[in-house]
C-alpha cells in the first residue's frame, strides 16, 4: 500500500512540535497509536525533529512518521536518515519537491492558490497540503479549487479541530486533515498521554463516521 493510501485510511495527521524528544517521543507515539491514529508529522520548528522521528519509529515501528515544516534539502536528508516516510513543506518549493522525488520519498507541499496547484500538477503530485486551511478560505475554497484541478486530493491543516473535522472529511476531495488539537504543548509537556489517546479515539470515530456517510 502506498503512503498516500495509508494517510487517507488513517484520515487525521497529528502535527507535532516536540521540545524534548528524548522524554516525550516514545510515550507520544504509543498514545497516538493506542487511539487509532498511528501517524505523526513531526515539525522541524523544534530542534531535534529527526531524533523525535527516530524514537517514535523505534517505539512504534508500525507508525507512519513524517517530517513537517521542512525548508531545506538538509532537513530532508536528516528526516530520511531518521526513518521519515513523508515530507511536508509549508509552501510550494520546486527544488524541495524535485529533491524528494529524486530520493523516492512522498512530499506534501503547502498549496493554496491556482498557481501552486498548477506547479504541483507539473510535478505529477497527487496529494497537496492546504495550509493554512481556515485562514485561506477553508472548505469552500478547497471545493472551488477542485473544479479545475480534480486530480488532487487535499490535506488541509490549520484551524482544524474536533468541531469541523467531520465537515472537512465528508468532502471527497479531502485525503486527511492535519491538526495539533490532540498534541498541544500543554498535553505533551504535562505528559497527558491518556487525554491524547482519547482525543485520537474521538478523531478516529469521526473519520469512520464521515467516510461511511460519504
Amino acid at each position: 500500500m502506498d503512503i498516500n493510501t495509508r494517510v487517507e485510511q488513517i484520515g487525521v495527521v497529528p502535527v507535532i512540535k516536540l521540545s524534548n524528544p528524548e522524554r516525550d517521543a516514545a510515550p507520544l507515539a504509543k498514545a497516538l497509536s493506542a487511539g487509532g491514529v498511528p501517524i505523526a508529522e513531526v515539525t522541524f520548528r523544534a530542534a531535534g525533529a529527526d531524533t523525535a522521528i527516530k524514537l517514535m519509529k523505534e517505539a512504534c515501528p508500525e507508525m507512519l512518521c513524517g517530517a513537517g515544516t521542512v525548508m531545506t534539502t538538509e532537513q530532508i536528508d536528516k528526516a530520511i536518515a531518521a526513518g521519515a516516510e513523508f515530507i511536508v513543506t509549508p509552501g510550494f518549493d520546486p527544488e524541495l519537491v524535485a529533491y524528494c522525488q529524486e530520493k523516492g520519498i512522498a512530499i506534501y507541499p503547502g498549496c493554496t492558490t491556482p498557481t501552486d496547484y498548477h506547479a504541483a500538477y507539473k510535478f505529477g503530485l497527487k496529494v497537496l497540503k492546504f495550509f493554512p486551511a481556515e485562514q485561506s478560505g477553508g472548505l469552500a475554497k478547497i471545493k472551488a479549487m477542485s473544479a479545475p484541478f480534480p486530480m488532487f486530493k487535499v490535506m488541509p491543516t490549520g484551524g482544524i479541530s474536533l468541531k469541523n473535522l467531520k465537515e472537512y472529511l465528508s468532502c471527497p476531495v479531502i485525503c486527511a486533515c492535519g491538526g495539533s488539537y490532540m498534541v498541544t504543548a500543554d498535553l505533551i509537556e504535562n505528559g497527558k498521554w491518556d487525554e491524547i489517546t482519547e482525543l485520537c479515539r474521538k478523531s478516529a470515530e469521526i473519520v469512520k463516521e464521515a467516510r461511511n456517510n460519504g
